[in-house]
């Protein structure tokens, strides 16, 4: 895929844009004036691949809480704002890196003016937030109800109002639960403008249908190289978020992230528990950043064939199976010994490759 070049922003030290690789957001669902539990969410976010973090700011309180939040966590922090000006200056002399804030919507042409003119004194992006849940009355009335078109106009009014303040640092974002509406808008959104754009299907859901939805739209519009910052908005938590996101990454090509499982949707073939060892195997998985591939196929018959680009595997056979590397069987073992002897060549491989980087 090519992606399209945008022009680049930085939110901390992360570029967004341009050549950047995709960078992943997510959301805190802690109190924001919760100092302790912010600051513990926030880096779990990290230590599962998060790059950027939003935070609610409803309140003074919430506003003033970034300074001490910041002195604890290691990536950029989004003051998410909406309706008082006030909280958003608080937030950016707190230590937010970045807005996201919709500038119709926090009063008169001076609150406004006074929001982007402390953006632009300590270099911060904004970013504009378009939802189809809530577009103008006027643009409603206009088109009728939610379209691409008045999801478009909504933010190039918003962009309008701050290119005329001289504000350019912008990144934007056209976001519903309705998978064909947010492709559409984004599509005619990047034939409309060269702002970097943050996909996501919002309000998607639990993790089961979330999932889906964010892969399907989310992927999509990826694959046809638009889209510079993702979010999956998932109910729950938002750890659970960044691991999708990354999935999704991975699956296209665009990151490399921690280990990739391959694992066969077995058949009659099949004599050995496949499901549960590669439940297992996941799940030890995720304590891994290395980006190496695993497989766990059902049979001896294509097992190694069809995982033949994968660093390790195992294939199933009759109370045993075969370990392989690269598609070359190394040994075989009793079942229930399969997974121990992946991950001792697991182990192994890692140890290698450290060697090698030193």
């Amino acid at each position: 895929m090519k992606r399209k070049k945008t022009c680049p922003i930085y939110i901390g030290a992360v570029r967004i844009g341009g050549n950047a690789p995709v960078s992943i957001q997510s959301m805190t669902n802690t109190k924001t004036d919760d100092i302790d539990a912010t600051v513990k969410q926030i880096n779990k976010l990290s230590d599962a691949g998060c790059d950027l973090v939003r935070l609610a700011v409803p309140d003074m309180a919430a506003a003033r809480a970034f300074e001490k939040i910041k002195e604890n966590v290691t990536i950029p922090l989004i003051a998410d704002i909406h309706f008082d000006y006030r909280l958003a200056i608080a937030a950016m002399e707190s230590g937010a890196d970045a807005l996201r804030i919709n500038p119709g919507n926090i009063g008169n042409s001076d609150h406004v003016a006074a929001v982007v003119k402390e953006a632009k004194r300590r270099r911060l992006p904004i970013r504009i937030g378009v939802n189809a849940g809530s577009l103008d009355k006027t643009l409603l009335a206009k088109y009728g109800h939610p379209t691409p078109e008045a999801m478009v106009q909504s933010a190039m009014n918003h962009i309008a109002i701050l290119e005329k303040l001289g504000f350019y640092d912008i990144k934007v974002s056209l976001k519903a639960h309705d998978v064909p509406l947010t492709l559409k808008a984004y599509q005619l959104m990047s034939d409309t403008v060269d702002y970097p754009l943050h996909l996501g299907i919002t309000e998607a859901g639990t993790v089961k249908s979330g999932v889906i939805k964010s892969a399907v739209g989310i992927g999509a519009l990826l694959a046809q190289g638009i889209g510079d910052t993702i979010r999956v908005s998932l109910t729950g938590d938002p750890v659970e978020e960044i691991k999708v996101a990354n999935e999704i990454l991975k699956s296209l090509g665009l990151r490399e992230y921690g280990p990739t499982l391959v694992s066969c949707p077995t058949c009659g073939r099949c004599s050995i528990d496949l499901a549960a060892i590669a439940q297992q195997v996941e799940d030890r998985l995720a304590n891994l950043k290395k980006p190496i591939k695993v497989a766990v196929m059902g049979c001896v018959v294509n097992g190694p064939g069809e995982a033949r680009e994968a660093d390790i595997g195992i294939a199933g056979g009759k109370k045993e199976g075969l370990v392989f590397r690269k598609g070359e069987i190394i040994r075989k073992v009793p079942e229930n010994q399969l997974i121990q002897a992946l991950f001792t060549e697991i182990d192994r491989l890692i140890e290698e490759e450290n060697n090698i980087c030193e």
